[in-house]
């Protein structure tokens, strides 16, 4: 005897197995990685944030060549405890990349753009993780604003001198004495994304295992064709002028003595050891942790960052009661 299926008993079968009439809408927890873009100066700048805005304030600035990705982790590890934002620089990730033939990209175009965008999302005052381009950004921020700093976090950004190893020889003694296509040239390949992977991520890190390809895939994208390449080089000319402005970051971090933790990756292609300890002459009440680890130390060295901002919060910055 054979089955006979007819389009009536289907659409019964179906009808008895089908989902309840009501739609669930779930809520946003807190911790939740939220993802937006306001526009600053005519510019959208994106960003992520999580945690609850009651919590005290923590702002994440991120170094080259990445984005807000590079704390996609960091962020809901401090979610519970902080209302955590990280936005992307014009040039960067998924902010605007205005064209740089009729844009000027500098450090303090984008400290002024970041600045604009902390006061348009309430963060008139905070804690500040700055690593690697997050330093010169967030340096001048809260050196034309010095109230809006609560506590500092430093990771791998530099404001010394004896910081600077030798990768930046072609930076220092041909691209800043002359800027020409000859000393350009060689600064175009840290920009590949053989670069990226094998010397910025995977450079001096010791749980290679750990570093998802999507982090250097994704930077590597985002600094890919012509145009962003423009960008990258028109900023590693201006870096010049951070060098310059060392001493007036030594000098603010002297006479403010914030809270201030630092986690320095040891292996770091581009900053030396040296640079790092110096941050204990001018802070010497700081907390410093020395990582077996490069350039970007959160890619590995996660729980033990996220639990060490936690305690030190807590043991030097929370309010008593």
């Amino acid at each position: 005897m054979s089955a006979v299926v007819t389009v009536s008993t289907l659409v019964m079968s179906v009808a008895a197995y089908a989902a309840p009439t009501t739609i669930i809408t779930t809520p946003v927890a807190a911790t939740q990685v939220r993802y937006g873009t306001i526009k600053v100066d005519g510019l959208t700048i994106a960003y992520r944030e999580a945690g609850d805005p009651r919590s005290p304030k923590l702002v994440l600035l991120h170094g080259w060549p990445s984005s807000s990705h590079q704390y996609r982790d960091l962020i809901p590890a401090l979610a519970g405890r902080f209302h955590v934002i990280a936005p992307d620089y014009q040039g960067f990730g998924n902010s605007a990349h205005p064209d740089p033939a009729t844009y000027h990209y500098s450090f303090d175009a984008i400290s002024v753009t970041v600045e604009k965008f902390l006061a348009a999302k309430g963060f008139d005052h905070y804690g500040l993780f700055v690593q690697d381009y997050g330093g010169p950004v967030g340096f001048r921020i809260v050196g034309r604003n010095p109230k809006a700093l609560d506590w500092l976090i430093i990771q791998n950004t530099n404001a010394y001198e004896n910081g600077l190893s030798p990768a930046w020889d072609g930076f220092r003694k041909a691209l800043w004495v002359n800027r020409t296509a000859a000393t350009e040239a060689p600064l175009a390949g840290f920009n590949t994304l053989d670069a990226i992977k094998n010397t910025v991520y995977l450079g001096g890190s010791s749980h290679p295992e750990l570093i998802a390809p999507e982090s250097y895939e994704t930077d590597a994208a985002s600094v890919a064709g012509p145009k962003n390449l423009r960008i990258q080089l028109d900023l590693f000319y201006d870096y010049r002028n951070n060098v310059a402005l060392y001493p007036t970051w030594q000098k603010f971090l002297r006479d403010k003595q914030p809270k201030t933790l630092i986690f320095w990756g040891q292996h770091d292609p581009f900053f030396t050891p040296e640079g790092g300890e110096s941050y204990l002459k001018d802070l010497p009440k700081a907390e410093f942790y020395r990582l077996n680890a490069g350039h970007f130390a959160t890619e590995d060295n996660l729980p033990f960052i996220a639990s060490h901002i936690l305690s030190f919060y807590d043991a030097h910055v929370k309010p008593k009661k």
